[in-house]
């Protein structure tokens, strides 16, 4: 079993998100933002958690959304 859920981490980001307007609307849209945050990790960034509770930089990740140390910006205010 997956934990946390696809419904419980979506959920969680959307509750932490500023505004009115979900961030979250997919599952595609939570594979995104993990596999880019994986990615930062494994290219050397400094995980956000405290209590890691699996190496894995995708647990990592996952980790991180959901605790809302990591926020996922709507497609309308990333730069290019």
């Amino acid at each position: 079993m997956i934990h946390p859920s696809y419904a419980e981490l979506s959920k969680k980001i959307n509750d932490n998100a500023e505004g009115e307007q979900k961030v979250i609307n997919s599952r595609y849209s939570v594979c995104i933002a993990t596999a880019k945050r994986a990615r930062q990790i494994i290219d050397g960034a400094e995980p956000l958690v405290d209590d890691i509770k699996c190496q894995k930089p995708l647990s990592i990740a996952v980790q991180e959304l959901y605790e809302g140390k990591v926020n996922i910006l709507p497609d309308e205010t990333v730069e290019k």
